[in-house]
């Protein structure tokens, strides 16, 4: 999702060019094309504010993009996957990602002071920590208001690394908004051909899903660094 261009039409140029002040003429106008708008001058709260402002609601989508296509069994075919944006605060969002009747995930968007953080909260049934749990990264630029991309961060790679999952040590996460269009999570990896996406269609909002497990007890993400199946 990318932030489209106010291109200045030929007309318009030309009758400004032939309006142009005298060398007198000390008055300075400005106009709207003049001001950066919110989403440029701050991306990341324009993002942020663009999901905020999905809060309470629900949605049902589907796997765009799954390569390389895995020999195992796949989790997500034949699986009514759906998101909730569950919980808002200023700092923190929290959007349950239900595969099925698994429950067990939910993405932590953060407010950082140097940007956005994603986690990913992994939950077993009985709401306690799944061995891999809060893994995630960190912006590293500012990104736009339709898209950010969360490189992996070093607390993540520790506990891959601990877990037997030194593939994801390249992961590159990304969350995508098109407002009243569509909303797209994205897992990619440095280097290889591995791209995950799964699209939601935010024309057509659902009926509030269950509770993530472990959701009544929830801690924001950001309190502290707790040590979240599979790095998707």
């Amino acid at each position: 999702m990318t932030i489209s261009r106010i291109l200045l039409p030929a007309t318009f140029a030309a009758a400004l060019a032939a309006c142009s002040p005298s060398a007198t003429d000390t008055t300075t106008t400005t106009t709207a094309a003049d001001t950066p708008s919110a989403a440029t001058a701050d991306p990341q709260q324009a993002f942020f504010d663009r999901l905020t402002a999905l809060c309470g609601k629900a949605f049902e989508g589907s796997v765009l993009t799954d390569r390389p296509v895995s020999d195992g069994p796949d989790p997500f075919r034949d699986q009514t996957l759906t998101m909730h944006v569950r919980e808002c605060s200023d700092r923190e969002i929290r959007i349950p990602f239900n595969v099925g009747d698994n429950y067990s995930r939910t993405w932590v968007l953060t407010r950082t002071g140097d940007g956005l953080r994603l986690k990913h909260d992994h939950r077993l049934e009985d709401g306690s920590d799944d061995p891999v749990t809060m893994y995630g990264g960190e912006t590293a630029n500012p990104g736009s208001a339709n898209r950010q991309e969360f490189p992996v961060d070093s607390f993540s790679q520790a506990m891959f690394t601990r877990e037997g999952m030194d593939v994801s040590n390249t992961n590159v996460w990304a969350i995508e908004i098109e407002p009243e269009k569509q909303f797209v999570y994205e897992l990619a990896r440095t280097g290889e051909d591995r791209m995950f996406r799964v699209g939601f269609d935010l024309t057509r909002p659902i009926a509030t899903p269950p509770a993530p497990w472990g959701g009544e007890a929830v801690v924001e993400a950001g309190d502290a660094e707790k040590s979240g199946t599979a790095a998707d």
